[in-house]
Formats: structure tokens, sequence, C-alpha cells
């Protein structure tokens, strides 16, 4: 769902660009509450995998195709606050070096593709975990996080282009035309998220930011029925396998995904293209500035096949997002002492700023 440039007033990509922007900037103070040892080297990898898997465009409907937003998933694997930021890498590298978006757009696409995606993804993962705890769980409030925030983008599309879209709509019928297409994206959506998020659980559960301290507490049953609910506690503080095998298991994964799967994408139009055609302001986008550059449209405007475009996209943005990451963490280290204990991720910096590992880091069955 990449806005083209053309779409929308002046006034509404200013505004836009301008939450974009603060959005941005109290994520990259918020991650480094979110960037440990755990977190820090999955943004990479996140950012890098949400790039290729939105290169393969699946078919939901005839002539209509969707693609995974992945604000849910980066939010539930590496933290809403660096979920903001990944997403943010994305579209930016998509914007600049494939065309893929209006750079005058860049303001709405990070508005509904990141900070829609990831605070109604993350939203809706956090209510359904806090009342069920457990694997099952986890996996099911990632397939409902993923299904609700797509369509979630859509309408808050609706409703900026009614408020200064470039085109006279009828906001009712175009509601429900990108609602209901993109409730069936959100569909294949919740299902590439569930199996992302359940994958990782079955193989580095301690890697997965939405599922720590949620281990389901232990209930004792007396021999006359009575039920005692013990607290799950805290897991043994043992030093966790190194990630390296499975960040470069998880890379090599993106770069077959963007080299080599992406050449059997659908090349039907997604789902805002469509509406927008259906509904007749298809024709208010306008060429982007860098639409004839050689990789442009991921190769089709320069002849450079779709899989070396995906595979340099992959290198791109696993460097940028490592880059931020690795700047924000810096940030974090750097950070005067007595600011550190202000600091409080899910509950476990104390006062004198020390990490409290104290929640459950692995999710039981």
């Amino acid at each position: 769902m990449h806005v083209p440039d053309g779409f929308f007033n002046v006034a509404v990509s200013v505004s836009t660009a301008a939450v974009a922007a603060a959005g941005v900037a109290v994520c990259l103070r918020g991650a480094r509450r979110e960037l440990d040892d755990r977190t820090a080297p999955m943004v990479g990898l996140v950012a890098a995998f949400v790039f290729a898997v939105q290169m393969l465009n699946f078919p939901v409907a005839a002539g209509t195709s969707g693609h995974l937003l992945g604000g849910a998933l980066a939010a539930i694997l590496v933290g809403p606050y660096a979920a903001v930021l990944c997403m943010a890498v994305v579209l930016l590298v998509q914007g600049f070096f494939f065309a893929d978006g209006g750079l005058t757009a860049l303001g709405v696409n990070i508005t509904l593709m990141g900070l829609v995606t990831v605070l109604t993804g993350w939203g809706v993962f956090r209510l359904i975990t806090r009342v069920a705890r457990g694997r099952a769980a986890v996996t099911a409030a990632s397939f409902a996080a993923a299904l609700v925030s797509v369509p979630a983008s859509a309408l808050a599309f609706t409703l900026l282009f009614w408020i200064g879209g470039t085109a006279p709509i009828e906001i009712g019928t175009v509601a429900a035309a990108m609602g209901g297409v993109h409730v069936l994206i959100g569909i294949g959506e919740g299902l590439i998220t569930a199996v992302t998020v359940g994958t990782v659980l079955a193989t580095r559960p301690d890697l997965v930011y939405g599922a720590r301290g949620l281990a389901a507490p232990l209930v004792l049953r007396g021999a006359g029925g009575e039920s005692t609910v013990v607290p799950a506690a805290p897991a043994p503080k043992a030093s966790p396998s190194p990630a390296r095998p499975f960040l470069l298991a998880g890379t090599a994964l993106t770069l077959v995904l963007a080299g080599a799967v992406s050449f059997f994408a659908s090349g039907d139009p997604d789902g805002l293209e469509k509406v927008a055609d259906d509904q007749g302001f298809l024709d208010r986008a306008g060429d982007h500035a860098l639409g004839t550059w050689s990789l442009a449209d991921y190769g089709e405007a320069g002849g450079v096949p779709v899989g070396v475009a995906g595979v340099i996209g992959v290198v791109i943005t696993l460097a940028v997002s490592g880059a931020v990451a690795y700047a924000a963490r810096r940030r974090k280290a750097a950070a005067p002492a007595g600011t550190r204990g202000a600091d409080k991720a899910d509950g476990t910096r104390g006062a004198d700023g020390a990490d409290k590992v104290g929640e459950v880091d692995e999710v039981t069955a």
C-alpha cells in the first residue's frame, strides 16, 4: 500500500511528514530502552525481512494482490519503538532506491505503514496477551494483530484522502472498498506474521520481544478441588546461546526470498492501486522523481533482474537499519548514569538503571 506522489495536497503531505518525523524522533529515544543484547542484533534482520517479503505480492481477489506491511510483525519481534524505525528505514530505502512510494508521500507512507500499523498491531497484541498466555496465545495474538493492522492503515488512508486528497471521493464508498480488500490482505499478513513469530518462538523464544514475561502461572489443585495459583518464577539467569547462527540463517532466508522467490510474485495491482483505479483517482498519481533510475520498480525500469534488485535492497536495508540500531544503542550507552533509572522497558529497569531480567524470557506452551 505504497502511496505515490500526487495523491495528496501540500497541506496533508507536509502535516504527515511532520507527524512521521516526530514519531521517528520519539521512537529513536524510546528504542534505547528496547535495544538490549537480544533486540539490537534483530533490528537489521527484521527490517531486511520486511523489505524482502514486501516484494512478494500474493493474489487476494480477481485481479488484485497484496503484500506484507510488516508493522505488527516488527513490533512483536523487536518492540514497538524499534519497529517504527525498521519500517521507516524500509520505506526510505524503497522510496529512494526503488521508486516504490512517492518522495513527497514519504510522510504519508511512514505514518500509515509505520506508525498506524505498529501502534494498532502492538495494541491488539498486548491486549490479547494480557488475558491469554503461552506460546499458542502469542502466535494467535500475532495473527490477530497483523490482521487488524492492515485495514486500520487502509481506513486511515481513506480518512486522509477525504481530508486532503487531490480528487473528490465518496468517503463511504472508498472506505468500504479499501476496508474490504485490505481485510483480505490482512488475512495473508496475519498468516505470514503468525508463521514467522511461531517459527522464531520455536527456535529462539528469547529473541521475540513481545513474548518476554508471558509464561503461564502454575496452578496447583488440591485433593478437595481447591486451586492455588502460583506466579511464574523467574527463569534462571543462564547465558543464552549465541544469536549469530540464527541471525545468519535468517539473513540467508531473507536473501533467498528477495533473490529467488520474488520472481514468482503476483503481477496484479495491489489493494490501493486497484481501489484507486476502480474509484477513478489513479490518474492523480504523479511520475516518481527517480522513476528512470536503473533499480526503479525493482529493476523493471533499468532491466535489472528483480532478484538482483531484491538482494541489493536487502543489503542496503540491513546496513542502514543496523547502523540506526547501533547509533541508538550507543546513545543509550552514553546516557548519563543519573538519567538511566528513568528508562523503564516493560518494568525491567530499576532506579539504579541496572537491567533486571526478572521476567521469564521463554514462553511456556
